[in-house]
């Protein structure tokens, strides 16, 4: 059975990421080939000409205006992965197609959905504004990761190995040692954990960006929107310091950690983040700083979580797992990807 929820819109790659140049990226076990056409749209097709399965991506295959050419016998598609010419005769054969994936790209991704295409339109883009809004600064990156997205999933969703794991760049003791409240909103289809702490020790990541010194109030609020968008929504102030009644929150900063959890294979993923701030805006060091420690952070879970990977599938079937009160809202992330894996279409996608 696969763990891959279809019928879902998944980040495929930065907008930054896709020019003029033949891109191609695996997405839910799919290779998938992107570009832009003359006017600036992203399109997304099948990484595999029809005839005989040569990648679109490889050299020699090339854009002519706003067809792409098959660098092995000359097959020519256009952006909506109709083919337009064959070499030696004029008539293209009517099943001569590319599947076409829709795309959407705002908040800095391009997203594309993975199952069948009839669905796309009434399944909602999942959004991330801060890191296209005015008012905040993000750094970004992505990083492969040699293991099942599950795995990433529990990993975010249980902050306090940060304590353990992160120590000396994210991590304190106080977020191992403060307890979660843990929401369910199966009509949103989000599961909410929260992890308010009022007197806590300022970490290097922050201590670093903002300039606080001493102890912090720090406050971690998850949303993930199972299966594909997780955000962390950080707030950091001096210790004691509480938003306004009116909800305005002048003396605290304010960091929006993004992670699009993208299934490359059942057992790969692409793990995308991004952190937005709304303080410092246009301090480079600043910035610089943010993308080197959180890209550190990132390595220190792909290398726990790469070893995780082979250790789970090294192991036989029926394994008894043991969860505690920390585990809440990975549990409840699991139950509600569970449920969409269990309502998608069995259907051929793109019927």
């Amino acid at each position: 059975m696969t763990s891959i929820v279809r019928n879902q819109w998944y980040v495929a790659a930065y907008g930054r990421e896709i020019g003029r140049d033949l891109f191609s990226r695996t997405i839910c076990g799919e290779s998938i080939l992107f570009w832009r056409t003359e006017a600036g749209a992203v399109t997304a097709m099948s990484d595999r000409c029809v005839h005989r399965r040569f990648p679109l991506a490889e050299k020699p295959s090339h854009l002519v205006g706003d067809t792409v050419v098959c660098g092995y016998h000359g097959f020519t598609y256009g952006a909506d992965g109709v083919c337009v010419a064959v070499p030696g005769q004029t008539r293209v054969p009517r099943t001569a197609r590319l599947r076409s994936y829709p795309v959407v790209e705002q908040d800095s991704f391009v997203w594309v959905f993975i199952g069948d295409t009839v669905l796309s339109s009434s399944v909602p883009v999942p959004r991330a504004p801060w890191l296209a809004r005015d008012g905040w600064t993000t750094v970004s990156g992505r990083e492969p990761l040699a293991a099942r997205a599950s795995l990433l999933v529990d990993n975010l969703m249980d902050l306090s190995h940060e304590t353990y794991l992160h120590g000396g760049y994210i991590g304190t003791p106080e977020v191992a040692e403060t307890p979660i409240t843990t929401e369910v909103d199966d009509e949103a289809g989000v599961v909410r954990v929260s992890r308010r702490m009022a007197d806590a020790a300022c970490p290097p990541f922050y201590a670093n960006s903002t300039g606080l010194t001493g102890r912090i109030t720090r406050w971690q609020d998850i949303e993930y929107r199972p299966p594909c968008l997780y955000t962390l929504h950080s707030r950091i102030a001096p210790a004691g310091v509480l938003p306004n009644d009116d909800g305005t929150d002048p003396d605290a900063f304010h960091v929006e950690v993004v992670y699009a959890i993208t299934p490359e294979t059942e057992h790969s993923t692409h793990d995308f983040w991004a952190v937005a701030r709304d303080f410092a805006l246009d301090d480079q060091g600043v910035s610089d700083f943010l993308a080197e420690s959180n890209r550190t952070v990132v390595l220190q879970d792909v290398t726990a979580l790469d070893v995780l990977e082979r250790v789970i599938a090294a192991e036989s079937d029926g394994y008894q797992e043991l969860s505690i009160n920390i585990d809440t809202g990975g549990l409840a992330a699991r139950r509600m990807i569970a449920r969409l894996a269990a309502a998608a279409d069995p259907a051929p996608a793109g019927r």
